[in-house]
């Protein structure tokens, strides 16, 4: 297959690492990481670079997106003729770490712990993504679309299990995500000293190019991705699951 990859340059090394391990051919186009602070801008530059995808001369198989909600940055794209894939992540945590389900398991009881990979410290112009600060990231109206979808009564319950109160150790707690493959770049120390100096405490969990590799693989399980088939456009879930779904685009 002739596909395209529209991805966030936090994922530069495991992209590109995958992208020479996969049996398709693959042209790709990397945004930079600093867009995810302002989701409506991102969601402009992703519909943009679809639209060009889909009026390129080349006959594309698939636009695969890698990246996840992000802030709502990945609601209402739009695929006209070319079907869209993404994997069903919340954000860039999930992919790194290979699964929503290893997403759950060690975030659930705190969504919004900071966290980095070799791709922050590389790329971004702060070594820790957090949602509270400078760099702060928005969600946008995220509770609003629960309310819509699923009535009050239930939106709070799901927002409230997907954001409970942060026990006080939580609230210094850094996880840096290590990815076997780029591992010995020496990134999780370089973290792991800044992280001290400002006074946090450090969390290391294995990474995993899973997800990476079977989107570009064509491995694209509806349990673990999206497909976005032509005239339909991608819809916030933002449970622990689904995710994100696609709707007929009007």
């Amino acid at each position: 297959m002739l596909l395209k990859l529209i991805a966030c340059n936090v994922f530069m090394r495991e992209a590109c690492l995958c992208i020479a391990r996969s049996p398709h051919v693959v042209d790709v186009d990397f945004l930079e990481l600093g867009e995810h602070a302002q989701p409506q801008r991102l969601n402009a530059a992703l519909q943009a670079k679809i639209d060009q995808a889909e009026q390129s001369p080349k006959a594309y198989a698939a636009i695969l997106l890698l990246y996840g909600l992000c802030g709502n940055a990945a609601v209402g794209l739009r695929a006209r003729k070319t079907k869209l894939v993404l994997p069903r992540a919340h954000d860039c945590c999930t992919i790194l770490l290979g699964s929503k389900e290893h997403f759950q398991e060690h975030f659930q009881d705190n969504p919004s712990t900071p966290f980095s990979s070799v791709g922050y410290l590389e790329r971004g112009s702060y070594y820790l993504r957090t949602e509270g600060g400078e760099h702060r990231i928005h969600y946008g109206d995220q509770y609003a679309a629960l309310v819509e979808q699923y009535g009050e009564d239930n939106a709070r319950y799901i927002w409230d299990s997907m954001h409970p109160e942060n026990p006080d150790p939580m609230t210094t707690r850094a996880v840096f995500i290590d990815v076997a493959e780029t591992s010995g770049l020496g990134a999780a120390e370089r973290f792991r000293l800044q992280a001290e100096s400002d006074g946090k405490t450090c969390v290391q969990f294995a990474g995993s190019l899973a997800l990476i590799s079977r989107l570009l693989n064509g491995d694209w399980d509806p349990a673990d991705f999206l497909i976005v088939e032509p005239n339909h456009k991608t819809a916030g879930v933002y449970d622990w699951t689904e995710i994100v779904r696609a709707v007929p685009a009007e």
